[in-house]
């Protein structure tokens, strides 16, 4: 989910030591017999679905525990995103939802899961000198981006490759993994989906998403109709599918919306941006018109939910610190949307500085006391790398409100 953001990019701040090292192996130890006790048969503080959580009612989107912890890329703080390790380790921890995975097509056709078309960064393909002449420069939503593209490989070529972290300055614990898993496509995802679900004796959910779909379309490799055809075949097509699927283009929601039956997420980033499906066709609108109520009125006609920016639902000071909740929460849910805010990440660099502990880059700060001000606003569920902790800090969250009520 998402583009780049410079947070993600932040991994070059300067570094006072480890300290951050012990605090994470201890969490991730505690989460494992924890939250994911449920897998691993032992006795758990929290589960997915049984950790206290109310859930809406009825099916569909209405059988998730509020709020919902969405694993983002899977459990991308402690793997490799967008792998199967990464998304199995996701169930293991309690996530209640796996973001499995953003979808961009091959060259003949296939649909894969990366962050973005561009995998020099995701994967080792730079060490591989057969494809050392498909490195090329090319404008991806108006930007000039170098590197490799899914769009010149076909899938066996792709599956000759291993993922890798694309943040490790951040995440130099993850570095260990490199190399283990290869690129899932989105059929193999599917196919996942119902094995884990049959293993762990509850329902796995997935979130994919569609990037960059005017990109595509414009080279004839189509998203949506491609994910249409993969969701029919497998039976997962319908309004009370586990599957919701996501985009930061309206127009992908709403060709989608006609396509299938299955939830639908507009992504929203930041209030000045333009989503570039409106760039390319002379929408003047901004992400801050589509969040007026008009805006909310008009998404609520073809998708069930929106995926905000976290900024957009606490919007930050000039110093990057947490001013007062603006009003998206309330205006979306009066209108009948859900609303899964993005990204909760532990280590440092992510966090508002009030809440950032040292300035270890790979250090976790007082995630807690963010989820804390996110859970307060009333959203529905919320993307995070780490879904042990957002398990933990939900359960932390009810158990307050419930002694308040």
């Amino acid at each position: 989910m998402g583009t780049q953001t410079p947070d993600e990019r932040a991994g070059t701040r300067d570094s006072d030591g480890r300290a951050g090292g012990t605090g994470r192996r201890a969490l991730l130890g505690a989460a494992v017999l924890g939250a994911g006790g449920a897998v691993l048969g032992l006795p758990g503080v929290a589960r997915a679905a049984g950790d206290g959580a109310p859930a809406h009612r009825g099916g569909g989107l209405g059988s998730l525990p509020v709020p919902t912890v969405i694993g983002h890329r899977g459990a991308s703080g402690y793997r490799p995103e967008h792998t199967f390790g990464s998304y199995e380790l996701a169930l293991d921890l309690g996530a209640d939802i796996v973001e499995a995975g953003d979808l961009v097509p091959t060259k003949d056709g296939h649909l894969v899961c990366r962050h973005e078309p561009e995998i020099g960064g995701t994967t080792d393909v730079a060490d591989h000198p057969e494809f050392a002449g498909r490195r090329t420069t090319k404008t991806l939503d108006g930007v000039p981006t170098t590197g490799w593209f899914t769009e010149d490989f076909t899938l066996a070529e792709l599956k000759t490759l291993r993922a890798v972290e694309r943040i490790p300055a951040n995440r130099p614990h993850n570095t260990l993994y490199n190399g283990r898993w290869e690129i899932p496509t989105f059929e193999e995802v599917l196919k996942w989906q119902d094995e884990q679900t049959r293993r762990r004796g509850r329902q796995v959910w997935i979130y994919p998403e569609t990037k960059h779909p005017t990109y595509f379309r414009k080279l004839g490799l189509g998203l949506e109709e491609r994910v249409a055809k993969l969701l029919r075949t497998y039976g997962k097509d319908r309004r009370n599918s586990p599957v919701i699927l996501q985009s930061f283009e309206p127009s992908s929601v709403q060709r989608l919306n006609k396509l299938v039956d299955n939830p639908l997420v507009v992504l929203l980033s930041g209030a000045d941006t333009r989503p570039w499906d409106f760039v390319e066709a002379g929408d003047p609108r901004t992400v801050a018109d589509l969040i007026t109520r008009k805006g909310l009125r008009e998404m609520a006609s073809y998708a069930q939910g929106i995926g905000p920016t976290v900024d957009l639902v606490i919007p930050r000071d000039a110093s990057g610190n947490l001013t007062e909740p603006s009003s998206l929460v309330r205006d979306a849910h009066a209108v009948g949307l859900v609303l899964h805010p993005y990204t909760v990440r532990n280590e440092n660099p992510f966090l508002p500085p009030a809440f950032r502990r040292g300035s270890d880059p790979d250090a976790y700060g007082d995630v807690f006391g963010v989820f804390q001000r996110y859970f307060a606003t009333g959203i529905d569920g919320i993307f995070t790398d780490n879904a042990d902790t957002g398990l933990l800090a939900r359960a932390d969250f009810l158990a307050r409100r419930s002694v308040n009520n």
